[in-house]
Parts: structure tokens; C-alpha cells; sequence
């Protein structure tokens, strides 16, 4: 049997610093500890002053993020990532700071089960959904 897991998602950014940054000024939060590349053996001058892993928490969530060297970025199509607050205006803070820049989906309204519910992709290409509790109701 598989023992428990802890889900950290993991971004690879053109600008990791200012992904980040961009989270917990739109979520709350803080940047933790990261390293660059730099701090590698071997490292080509132009990277080391880029990020090789750095860690933040934003809405209380930990998140894992990396400025890529190899990946050509696109952007995400096979997945959303889903926050989930208690109070409506948490949701539709977050919800208005993460558009900032980026393009909504599927505005932030009330929906059919009874909670809040919008989709949205980041001016970094991120997609996410925010919603809030379901209050167990169906339409």
C-alpha cells in the first residue's frame, strides 16, 4: 500500500522572481528560501543569477517554482489549479488579482450548486479555478 503523498505544484517560469512575487502580492503570502543557479557547479554566467528552486506560500498554499533552462513554455491546457476559500470576498479578491493582466474564462458568479465559482488564466499562463465552499445544495 502507498503511503500518504503531499501535492506541492511546481512552476517553470521566463521570470520565476516575479511569478512568485506576483502570487503573494495577489494571495498573501511569503517567499521562502530559494537558490540560484549560480550556487551550482558549472553554471553558464548568463544563468546564475537565475532561479534553480525556490519555494513560496501564497493563500496557504506551498508552491514549488524554477526558472527554466531547457523548456520552451507554453501554456497550461491539461489541467486547472483550484483554490477554494470560506468567504466570498476572499474568492473574488483573489479572483480580480489573479486576472490582473491575464484573461478570464469564466467570470467569478454564483452557481447553480450554491457556491462561487469562476475560471481564469494568469498573465503568466497559469489557469485556475476559484471557488468557494459548496453549501451542499443542488440547483
Amino acid at each position: 500500500m502507498i503511503s500518504l503523498a503531499k501535492l506541492t505544484p511546481y512552476f517553470y517560469s521566463q521570470d520565476a522572481k516575479a511569478q512568485a512575487q506576483f502570487y503573494v502580492d495577489a494571495l498573501g503570502g511569503e517567499i521562502g528560501h530559494y537558490m540560484t543557479y549560480g550556487q551550482a557547479p558549472g553554471t553558464d554566467e548568463a544563468m546564475k543569477d537565475k532561479i534553480i528552486h525556490m519555494v513560496f506560500t501564497a493563500a496557504g498554499v506551498n508552491f514549488y517554482i524554477a526558472d527554466t533552462m531547457h523548456e520552451s513554455l507554453g501554456h497550461s491546457s491539461g489541467y486547472d489549479l483550484n483554490l477554494e476559500f470560506a468567504a466570498e470576498e476572499d474568492a473574488r479578491q483573489a479572483f480580480t488579482r489573479l486576472a490582473e493582466g491575464g484573461n478570464v474564462i469564466m467570470p467569478l458568479e454564483k452557481q447553480f450548486w450554491g457556491s462561487l465559482f469562476g475560471r481564469l488564466e494568469d498573465k503568466f499562463g497559469i489557469k485556475w479555478q476559484i471557488s468557494t465552499e459548496g453549501n451542499g445544495q443542488q440547483g
